[in-house]
């Protein structure tokens, strides 16, 4: 048994790792003259979500749906598609504060990213320049299962030959840090580093891996 608290962290992507400008969506609205919220509602409605971040359709496949969507409230299908085009340029950005603590941690322990995420996530990692900053990454696409399901987390601790009560799980969705929890993870809902800082300060107590 390790005397570290933790063998592996588990770090969420959006909301944590990624940030978004809480006006980026509501900008578009505004330049496609429909009212604020109408992209978001369109395509983060659940059972489209859902089967984006599960893999049953693709990115692509759900950015064109999205698009179909909004084709009426918009005028026509060409100022939709302007729209979601608009949305799909958009790639976020990286606290790098957070990116230097999780790379500090590599040291240390396994990070794995674990995101619900569509099949685009990979060249977002490449886009930001993140490709190599995790020891594994979790797309929730690519095996048929999203977070709250245990099996996501099951899925992290296998890809870095850990036992589920061994990790630590950082989220910003609370349902989801409570699945955790309930699977036997150590859990932080996500609010500021210092949360992270925090917990994983023990590890700094043992020799480097």
């Amino acid at each position: 048994m390790s005397d570290s608290p933790f063998d592996a962290v588990l770090c969420d992507f959006d909301g944590v790792l990624r940030l978004w400008g809480p006006d980026a969506m509501t900008a578009l609205d505004r330049k496609a003259g429909v009212a604020d919220g109408t992209l978001a509602a369109a395509a983060f409605r659940p059972g489209l979500l859902d089967a984006a971040v599960t893999g049953r359709i693709s990115d692509a496949q759900w950015r064109q749906r999205v698009a179909e969507d909004l084709a009426e409230v918009c005028g026509s299908p060409a100022s939709a598609q302007d729209l979601v085009s608009g949305w799909t340029a958009l790639t976020g950005r990286v606290d790098t504060a957070v990116l230097k603590l999780l790379t500090s941690l590599r040291s240390r322990v396994p990070v794995v990213l674990v995101s619900n995420a569509t099949t685009r996530l990979e060249a977002d990692l490449t886009t930001l320049g993140l490709a190599d900053a995790f020891d594994a990454v979790v797309n929730t696409a690519r095996i048929g299962v999203a977070k709250p399901d245990h099996r996501v987390f099951r899925a992290a601790a296998e890809a870095v030959g850990t036992e589920l009560h061994r990790c630590l799980f950082i989220d910003d969705t609370p349902g989801h840090v409570t699945a955790a929890q309930t699977a036997g993870l150590t859990g932080i809902h996500y609010q500021h580093i210092d949360q992270i800082r925090t917990a994983t300060a023990p590890l700094w107590a043992g020799p480097d891996r």
